[in-house]
């Protein structure tokens, strides 16, 4: 297990290798991550300017309560909100990269899995197709962390679990996902499907979190994303190919 989280780690710093190797790569991989970027910021700018309103919405049962008291609830709450919002984001952020940017990415991955052999009649993804399986795969992933989200939301405001246990798991489940995310170009292009992409992560699952759990948390840096999202592509192309060609070293 901790060989392969290594693995994992070295598969990152790979993919940093790969693309910035070549500034051609690095251009490509930080267009759509840019446009992504500037709409993200959009969206935190609202949440900030209205959290307080959020979080005296959310706590209307408290509205009888003490001031103090109501006062502690609102602040736990409203930071609650930040915290779920802000694991989403990262996988939004990635979604919405990779649907705007598909091309731009599936040239990364062409180029990376030529120099590691080539895939043998892989399929050109385009850009609708892209969008298509980008969203359907976004839909399922963003659903599966709601569902994680909500109990670990109620957790947080468990005494010591939800200021150390909590947190970790949560950046464990989305970088999870977060990896599943950010491998699906090579999958699509070798005509694997969503279930079938999972179905192969969930084989060397430490590995897939040595990989996605750091590149998780360094796009939760503000705009570190426009620079770690091309190089995570690269890394789980580099991942998959690993994984679907029965490759078990954990070197």
């Amino acid at each position: 297990m901790i060989k392969d989280f290594g693995a994992g780690l070295a598969l990152l710093l790979r993919g940093f290798q790969l693309v910035f190797s070549s500034p051609k790569r690095v251009l490509v991989g930080a267009v759509p991550a840019v446009i992504t970027a500037a709409l993200m910021i959009t969206g935190w700018v609202l949440l900030f300017t209205n959290i307080e309103s959020i979080a005296d919405w959310l706590t209307g049962f408290a509205d009888s309560w003490s001031e103090t008291l109501r006062d502690v609830v609102e602040v736990a709450v409203g930071i609650s909100v930040i915290a779920v919002v802000l694991g989403l984001s990262v996988l939004l952020f990635t979604a919405i990269t990779i649907m705007i940017g598909g091309p731009f990415y599936e040239y990364i991955a062409e180029e990376v899995e030529d120099e590691l052999g080539g895939v043998p009649g892989a399929e050109q993804v385009g850009w609708w197709r892209g969008f298509a399986v980008g969203l359907r795969s976004t839909l399922l992933l963003v659903g599966t962390s709601i569902l994680f989200a909500i109990p670990l939301f109620v957790c947080g405001f468990i005494p010591f679990i939800g200021q150390t246990v909590v947190p970790v798991l949560a950046v464990c489940i989305n970088g999870y996902l977060l990896g599943i995310e950010l491998t699906g170009i090579p999958f699509t292009r070798r005509g694997k499907s969503f279930k079938e992409r999972r179905r192969v992560l969930a084989t060397r699952r430490s590995m897939v979190l040595g990989f996605a759990v750091p590149a998780y948390l360094l796009c939760l840096i503000p705009l570190a994303a426009i620079i770690v999202i091309p190089a995570a592509m690269a890394g789980g192309t580099v991942l998959s190919h690993r994984l679907l060609s029965g490759d078990r070293t954990t070197t």
